[in-house]
């Protein structure tokens, strides 16, 4: 593992909502356009805490979602002041805490924070323990000219190009013609 359960858990749900983006999600339209859609999401992935279920959060998620995505491509030092900036303006206070069945963890914000500020600043404490391992490297953009999908390569030797196995195969078929063609 090269990351701590917490920090992937966090990393992959950025990935989740980045690939909600026109162009990086499977449909290639926006993802995250509805109350319902928000609502859908956090089934999957759990946020403690007030949520809303109104327009204004999904708005503001939306918001983050843009956020996240353009950290994700930072280079490490631009990271850095990135994850500063969401700490600081959520005025982020790292304390440990255990609830809902789950062991010590940490939080940043309070429970009734609204729940994109709590997204952002979850997704600054993973970026924390990337930037320290000098493993942003690992935040890629899939290599499919026609996707613009977000991916942590979790591989043994960082190696990892595409967001999918389908994006993967469709540039792998698209070579395939183009050197059966030349011959």
């Amino acid at each position: 593992m090269l990351f701590a359960p917490d920090t992937e858990e966090a990393l992959e749900f950025v990935v989740a909502l980045a690939n909600t983006a026109p162009g990086a999600s499977r449909s290639g339209e926006d993802e995250l356009v509805t109350v319902g859609q928000l609502r859908e999401m956090l089934r999957h992935y759990v946020y403690s805490g007030r949520i809303d279920h109104d327009q204004a959060e999904l708005e503001a998620v939306r918001a983050a979602r843009e956020s996240l995505r353009s950290v994700w491509t930072l280079d490490r030092d631009a990271a850095v002041e990135a994850v500063n900036r969401m700490l600081r303006e959520a005025r982020a206070l790292p304390f440990l805490t255990r609830h809902d069945g789950s062991d010590w963890h940490i939080h940043a914000t309070e429970p009734d924070a609204p729940l994109a500020e709590r997204i952002r600043v979850e997704a600054a404490l993973a970026l924390i323990d990337v930037i320290r391992m000098n493993e942003t490297g690992r935040l890629r953009v899939c290599e499919a000219p026609d996707c613009t999908g977000l991916f942590l390569d979790l591989s043994r030797n960082g190696s990892k190009r595409f967001c999918s196995v389908r994006c993967g195969n469709r540039v792998n078929m698209i070579a395939f013609r183009a050197r059966k063609a030349s011959r």
